[in-house]
């Protein structure tokens, strides 16, 4: 089916690493390589699984404290370009940039930070800018791209991947895309009170 899309590639920087290695065995044996940044390329290396530094991709550093890590035309490009475009790919092939099929991806605990009395600088740092934008990035192409936005859709995916291997149709890219936006919604509302106090 035309509609049938291969995982190669998985972009996963995660903040929660609990659940993720049953899925990480699942997608390595499927062949499927994996890039990351930071911690959670840490993680995926100590299970004994290669995985390629996001830095190595960008040929920038994480920078400002961590602030800025995944937020780059290669990283962004990877995951937006439409597949079936030839100028997106043309583009692609001229400025290098590798295509991103998966994005597994968590954001940082803004509420919890807020229920646990941190301070206001505290809680600030707790709002995710590159997860937010990779979660909306692979929804928006879900054509092309599987968007896993936070551990409770580390289940489902998993067992696609048992049924297919490591493809997915359009309605589980379509699916993924649709809990994506309600993880966002839910995530943008918690901040929006938090200032609206």
């Amino acid at each position: 089916m035309a509609d049938t899309k291969k995982i190669k590639t998985a972009l996963v920087s995660v903040f929660h690493k609990d659940g993720l290695d049953e899925l990480l065995r699942k997608l390595n044996s499927e062949g499927v390589k994996f890039l990351s940044t930071g911690g959670t390329q840490s993680f995926i290396e100590s299970l004994g699984y290669e995985c390629q530094k996001v830095e190595d991709v960008t040929t920038y550093p994480s920078i400002l404290g961590g602030r800025v890590k995944t937020l780059h035309p290669k990283v962004f490009g990877g995951i937006l370009a439409r597949r079936d475009n030839e100028g997106d790919r043309a583009q692609m092939a001229q400025y290098e940039i590798p295509e991103i099929d998966l994005v597994i991806v968590d954001l940082y605990p803004f509420e919890d930070t807020v229920a646990s009395g941190a301070s206001d600088a505290d809680i600030i740092e707790k709002i995710d800018i590159g997860g937010i934008s990779l979660i909306r990035a692979g929804a928006k192409n879900f054509n092309d791209v599987v968007i896993v936005p936070s551990k409770a859709e580390y289940g489902v995916l998993l067992d696609i991947l048992n049924k297919k291997g490591a493809q997915t149709d359009l309605a589980d890219r379509k699916m993924f895309a649709e809990r994506a936006f309600g993880v966002s919604s839910h995530y943008d509302t918690a901040i929006h009170n938090w200032f609206a106090r």
